[in-house]
């Protein structure tokens, strides 16, 4: 498991120092329909929360988020994106939502 976010992370980090914004990784979307994600998230549209494209967007510039985000998603919590209330995900794991919280982030604009 360390081995596979290892990769992932450099995989991660190379796509962003080498190529700019991060394209639509299947690696990525893979380990976010593993962690649950996508039930109530997609890259393009919103289905209950808000559409990842349009996450990045809003925070585009922002580093300090990160953080608060990633805590967002392991604790759960709304107000942000409307009166949907987001669900906790601590089954992912904080390993697992920093990687797919950097790679939203990243994601160029549509």
């Amino acid at each position: 498991m360390k081995s596979r976010i290892l990769l992932l992370s450099a995989t991660m980090f190379s796509q962003v120092a080498f190529a700019g914004p991060t394209p639509v990784d299947p690696a990525m979307l893979e380990l976010a329909d593993q962690s649950r994600c996508l039930v109530c998230h997609d890259v393009e549209i919103k289905v209950r929360g808000p559409a990842w494209r349009d996450v990045a967007k809003r925070y585009r510039g922002k580093p300090e988020v990160e953080e608060i985000l990633v805590e967002k998603v392991y604790q759960g919590g709304g107000g942000v994106w409307g009166d949907d209330y987001m669900s906790s995900n601590k089954r992912a794991g904080m390993d697992n939502i920093r990687i797919l919280v950097k790679w939203i982030l990243a994601l160029p604009d549509s």
